[in-house]
């Protein structure tokens, strides 16, 4: 008994000196220097579901959601809980696959004339005459919650453009009545579950930029709970 107290008490000592040497070690990162994780729905043709490619996940299937960061899966099924808290939309300028080195060439503003520029092809890409395509993507950054709750970036695009214009219009169109009457409260007001669900999908556009004959799956977005946050 008197060896599990000592442990204990360690315990809380070594927390207590590691408090307050808090952040030392880390003050020279920005930004620039972290990798931000993205949830990212796992489709037919993820190479996160191939057992033979280097970024198989063991446990991995279609639907399910991934943590690119910390690599931790998700059922697709139940869902994930956030809270949004900044959105932005971009023209993301991408080469093929095969030729590229997995990172954009360019990012482009949504105010940017880059889409008077390009060609609509047999794929339905958005093709630039230097051959580069362009996709219109709009990036929710989010605070997803949990055990331990971390910052996210979820990537809609293609198809998936659709589902974000109808969680941009759920959260624009929620209303609270303050004393000054009705107001649009900021989107970190509101917890939404982030579901995925089978689809058909004649064109087959997949959601990790793959191709897919039958099945699409889609981020199903609800409203689950009400979450005002008041200031200090």
């Amino acid at each position: 008994m008197n060896n599990i107290v000592k442990k204990q008490e360690a315990g809380a000592l070594a927390v207590n000196m590691f408090e307050a040497d808090a952040n030392q070690g880390i003050e020279n990162m920005s930004q620039d220097d972290i990798a931000l994780p993205f949830l990212k729905v796992l489709g037919q043709l993820s190479p996160e579901i191939n057992k033979v490619h280097a970024k198989y996940k063991e446990g991995a299937e279609p639907g399910m959601i991934l943590n690119t960061v910390s690599g931790q899966l998700y059922d697709g099924s139940k869902g994930v809980d956030v809270i949004p808290v900044h959105y932005r939309r971009q023209l993301v300028e991408w080469q093929d696959r095969g030729s590229s080195t997995g990172a954009p060439v360019a990012i482009h503003n949504a105010e940017s004339d880059i889409m008077s520029k390009t060609t609509r092809d047999k794929s339905y890409k958005d093709r630039l005459s230097n051959g580069n395509y362009i996709e219109n993507t709009a990036n929710h950054f989010v605070l997803m919650l949990g055990d331990s709750p971390t910052t996210a970036l979820i990537s809609m695009k293609a198809t998936q453009l659709k589902i974000s214009r109808k969680w941009n219009s759920m959260m624009m169109g929620i209303k609270l009545q303050g004393k000054n009457g009705m107001f649009t409260p900021p989107t970190y007001s509101h917890i939404y579950k982030l579901k995925t669900v089978q689809m058909s999908n004649d064109k087959g556009h997949g959601l990790d930029g793959m191709y897919l004959k039958l099945v699409q799956y889609q981020i199903k977005v609800s409203t689950i709970q009400l979450k005002i946050l008041q200031s200090v």
